[in-house]
């Protein structure tokens, strides 16, 4: 684990906006969603992943808000996805799981995007309780996911005093 941040050391995050979305930026982003998606989504087999990567770089081009989280040397610990309220996308490198990140990144995002809302897959336990440890309850949930695949969904949205 000799990449592993030490948690003491905090992530920069910063916003990148569509301009600065260019394929190099694409490219590495997407090799940090393939790399935590098998090392979380072990539903999926390897031919759902690589059919699912073919989605990846026009949702990080389209997605509103992006934020990446990275260490010292520039390097990708993770990235956010944001829709007004709503978390689309939170994924973080096998290597930076555990160190703070994905809780930085989706503290920033309620802090000052007022996000409230995520949908997760429920074969996914490990994202399913780090939600709801970060506050968020489940209100829904469906038998497939958007593309009618039998991967159940929990919607949650994040609960307020």
């Amino acid at each position: 684990m000799a990449n592993q941040e030490p948690v003491s050391q905090r992530p920069s995050v910063v916003s990148l906006p569509g301009q600065q979305r260019t394929d190099a930026r694409i490219t590495e982003l997407t090799a940090v969603w393939e790399a935590s998606v098998r090392a979380t989504h072990k539903f999926l087999s390897p031919s759902e992943v690589q059919t699912i990567k073919q989605l990846v770089p026009p949702a990080l081009r389209q997605v509103p808000q992006l934020l990446v989280a990275r260490n010292a040397n520039q390097r990708v610990l993770g990235f956010m996805g944001l829709s007004e309220q709503r978390v689309e996308m939170l994924f973080v490198a096998p290597d930076s799981r555990g160190t703070g990140v994905g809780k930085t990144l989706l503290t920033m995002a309620i802090r000052r995007y007022h996000v409230t809302e995520v949908t997760v897959n429920q074969q996914n336990p490990q994202a399913v309780g780090f939600y709801h440890h970060m506050g968020f309850q489940t209100y829904r949930r469906t038998m497939t996911d958007e593309q009618g695949a039998p991967y159940p969904l929990l919607y949650l949205r994040l609960e307020t005093e």
